[in-house]
């Protein structure tokens, strides 16, 4: 297994196939590709993360490129979860805000997913900690 990492959005299809193994979409977004497509496109920073011309792994930045940053949709193929390709993909997004001095990372979590993210660093935030999110 040889993969590669590139600073670049995926094509649409690859993408919406990619984000459809997280189930978000089916039980909560009910995004089409090209909504999804869309959304990615507005990205400040991206990695995509392939096995040959599969697309495997992806991560991204929702950022002002000076305060803050949240990373979001860091999603590695549940068949090649294990192999240190999110761990990869999470250190280059990190690594691009180091770069860039943005001084506040954040992330959203998925559920379950917390122990990773707590050894690459990250904590979660306390209860009465800033920090809100609306409810739809």
């Amino acid at each position: 297994m040889n993969i590669v990492y590139r600073e670049a959005l995926p094509e649409r299809d690859d993408f919406f196939q990619l984000f459809g193994t997280t189930g978000w979409n089916e039980e909560e977004y009910h995004l089409s590709p090209e909504q999804l497509h869309s959304a990615i496109a507005q990205s400040w920073y991206a990695v995509s993360a392939y096995d040959g011309d599969e697309l495997v792994g992806f991560g991204r930045i929702i950022c002002d490129g000076v305060l803050h940053a949240l990373l979001v949709d860091i999603i590695v193929r549940p068949e090649y979860q294990g192999r240190h390709i999110g761990s990869a993909v999470l250190t280059r997004l990190v690594d691009r805000c180091n770069e860039c001095g943005i001084k506040d990372v954040q992330l959203f979590c998925a559920k379950g997913k917390a122990g990773f993210y707590q050894k690459h660093g990250f904590a979660a935030r306390l209860a009465d900690a800033p920090g809100m999110q609306l409810k739809r």
